[in-house]
């Protein structure tokens, strides 16, 4: 038997711990174009990736292969910069599309279509992303009854 007082309970062992984390998360996931930066950042790796595949996979070598990795790892920067800074996710946005649509003459068809549209849908989505507004309050409106409303004076017969 031990006379030490038991553990304290951490974050990550108390009850709740990793729904606490994952609520977090969602509430910071929402503040920010968290699927178009996925997407962003997936197209990049792809189109990253692709030219790294052994020579039989790939179509083109050589000057491809350097376009191929420029491009993703501009794709992938352009993904980090929509997540972390949404304030400048329409230049970013643009600029993910059109290294998308230039991956595609420059780097084994765009990751053979796959990258290509992955970074042009994350683009598209990170240029059209908006926050989301806090709800307004609705004031009541104020309706006077109509027995209540002031009959208009005008000419009429008497």
């Amino acid at each position: 038997m031990t006379t030490d007082p038991p553990p304290e309970p951490t974050e990550a062992s108390a009850p709740g711990g990793p729904r606490r984390a994952r609520t977090a998360f969602r509430r910071w996931r929402r503040t920010r174009p968290f699927w178009a930066a996925l997407w962003t950042g997936l197209g990049g790796f792809v189109i990253f990736f692709l030219p790294m595949a052994p020579l039989g996979k790939i179509l083109q070598v050589g000057v491809g292969g350097i376009a191929g990795m420029a491009g993703g790892v501009l794709l992938m920067a352009m993904a980090l910069l929509i997540l972390l800074l949404p304030g400048q996710r329409h230049t970013a946005g643009v600029i993910a599309v059109i290294a998308g649509v230039a991956s595609f003459p420059l780097s084994n068809l765009g990751g053979l279509f796959v990258g290509m549209f992955l970074s042009v849908l994350g683009g598209s989505m990170a240029f059209a992303w908006l926050p989301e507004k806090p709800a307004r309050r609705r004031r009541p409106r104020r309706t006077t009854p109509s027995a209540e409303r002031p009959v208009p004076q005008g000419s009429g017969s008497a």
